[in-house]
């Protein structure tokens, strides 16, 4: 009996659908956390609602890309679905702070398999020609997002409640489970596998405690006793972990991979870039918001033309892998993206606020082309058996990025706004708190107004000096790799070439 064939766009619409879920969870959450607070009162736990749903996603995708390589795309993406569904069911049915964090953490852990196994099954299903393009239409998925989260979280708050924005996660996860079902084929995997268990324990013990760290830095009051403890265990698990890496068969992330140099530049840039791009999406509603005074339902939309931009880049991209080496590639992005850094470092305090359109726009193409060039690269950088473990470590490296320039970014905001109030007698950190909300601004007496604006300002301009830096960094990692520049389907190439004289001496 013949096998049947994936039907390559009933899956392509469930990885879109698995990607849009991503994407809309973290803004949906953020547009009914007050309400959530109000009905739960629990405001002092409010940070861990989102922090907790970042570490166990972050702790579980390099797991999930090994499993992936192991037992196979299709299993690996229906468990973390189930496991997604039913934290977000017990989610909406939370009576209590504590209760909801424990299952947003369980969402967590089911959501860390959404990401990185949809872009390994888009490059099982789609040629190398073809796979940018649709990584570009994949992540529209994140522009949509952007613009409709706010509305349709305002929209279940105001017309049902907050519990249905977890709720209704199940009926669209079931649908995306049905369609992996029944049009995803994929030959069966060996048996016989073997999951290095003691490995995984100390990769998580790593993220968890390196994450953790990040979380406790964004504090308002930094433990330092802390943080120093998390990193000293963080240090001594990625040192046994790597320990085991090397002495085991089946490896969570083998060590060779970082052998290779262009794979390790390509996903340090990666890292890099989408920290900077938590300067732009976190930090511009604030500024538009806190010195332009725009109302919040239009702040959002200053970096709109980001996400949109995003996708052109990622068309853009499928040419130029074809013929670029990716050295040359990242040099082309990081040059929007050093504009955007550049601008927003110097921008002046009356900026109107159609400029920021523009800033985006250009800071979107090249963000669209770095993270979608550095995933395929690294995707083509490795063995066809390690292509789920290679694309969950770039997803890993974006996020741990992400993570930790947020916290960095946060400190440099408050220590900027605090040397602002200590020159400016009179003000205090609960008048910008009121500034940054431009509803509570008018509260604020006006002659004050124009020196909060430029104390928010200059801290701002704290975090774009900052994001500035790291784009520069990122420039200098990308000039590191100066090994043979062949394109990503040459190294392809070279390296099916190189799998096949092994299997020939075999």
């Amino acid at each position: 009996m013949q096998q049947r064939k994936t039907n390559v766009m009933a899956v392509t619409v469930a990885i879109y659908v698995a990607t849009f879920m991503s994407a809309i969870e973290g803004t949906i959450v953020s547009t009914a956390l007050p309400t959530i607070v109000g009905d739960l009162h629990g405001v002092s736990l409010m940070n861990w609602v989102f922090s907790i749903y970042l570490l166990t996603n972050a702790m579980m995708t390099p797991i999930y890309g090994k499993l992936t390589d192991l037992v196979g795309r299709k299993p690996v993406m229906q468990t973390g679905l189930i496991i997604f569904i039913i934290g977000s069911m017990m989610s909406g049915l939370s009576n209590s702070m504590p209760v909801l964090i424990f299952w947003r953490a369980i969402q967590g852990i089911g959501a860390g398999a959404l990401m990185p196994v949809s872009m390994t099954i888009i490059a099982d299903i789609y040629s190398f020609e073809r796979r940018a393009k649709v990584l570009g239409f994949n992540s529209s998925a994140w522009g949509i997002a952007s613009v409709l989260a706010p509305l349709i979280g305002g929209l279940i708050v105001d017309r049902l409640s907050w519990h249905w924005i977890f709720f209704i996660n199940v009926p669209v996860g079931l649908i995306t489970l049905f369609l992996f079902q029944f049009y995803l084929r994929e030959p069966r995997r060996h048996n016989d596998v073997k999951v290095d268990y003691l490995g995984s324990f100390w990769l998580m013990l790593f993220l968890l405690c390196l994450m953790l760290s990040f979380q406790l830095l964004g504090n308002a009051t930094i433990s330092w006793t802390a943080v120093l403890l998390a990193w000293l265990v963080s240090g001594v698990s990625l040192w046994c972990f790597i320990r085991r890496e090397n002495h085991t068969d089946e490896p969570v992330i083998s060590m060779n991979l970082f052998k290779n140099r262009t794979f390790v530049i390509q996903n340090a840039v990666a890292a890099l870039v989408s920290g900077f791009l938590m300067a732009v999406e976190v930090y511009i509603p604030t500024w538009t918001q806190g010195i332009l005074g725009v109302p919040a339902s239009l702040a959002g939309f200053a970096v709109t033309p980001s996400s949109l931009m995003w996708i052109v880049g990622s068309f853009v991209t499928g040419r130029l892998l074809a013929k670029w080496a990716p050295r040359r590639i990242l040099f082309l992005s990081l040059a929007f993206i050093l504009v955007t850094s550049i601008c927003l470092a110097l921008l002046p305090v009356s900026t109107p606020f159609m400029w920021f359109f523009l800033i985006t726009a250009i800071g979107g193409i090249g963000f669209g082309i770095t993270i979608t060039a550095t995933t395929v690269t690294s995707q083509h950088l490795v063995p066809a058996e390690h292509v789920g473990v290679a694309t969950s470590f770039n997803t890993l490296s974006r996020t741990i990025g992400q993570t930790l320039m947020i916290s960095v970014f946060g400190i440099a905001l408050n220590v900027g706004m605090n040397q602002g109030i200590a020159q400016h007698h009179g003000t205090t950190m609960g008048m910008l708190n009121k500034l940054i909300n431009p509803k509570t601004a008018t509260s604020l007496p006006s002659d004050l107004l124009p020196t909060l604006r430029g104390i928010l300002y200059t801290g701002l301009h704290w975090v774009y000096w900052i994001g500035l830096a790291l784009v520069v960094l990122a420039i200098l990692v990308n000039w590191l790799d100066r090994g043979p520049q062949l394109t990503a389907a040459q190294h392809a190439e070279k390296l099916n070439h190189l799998n096949e004289k092994l299997k020939s001496h075999e």
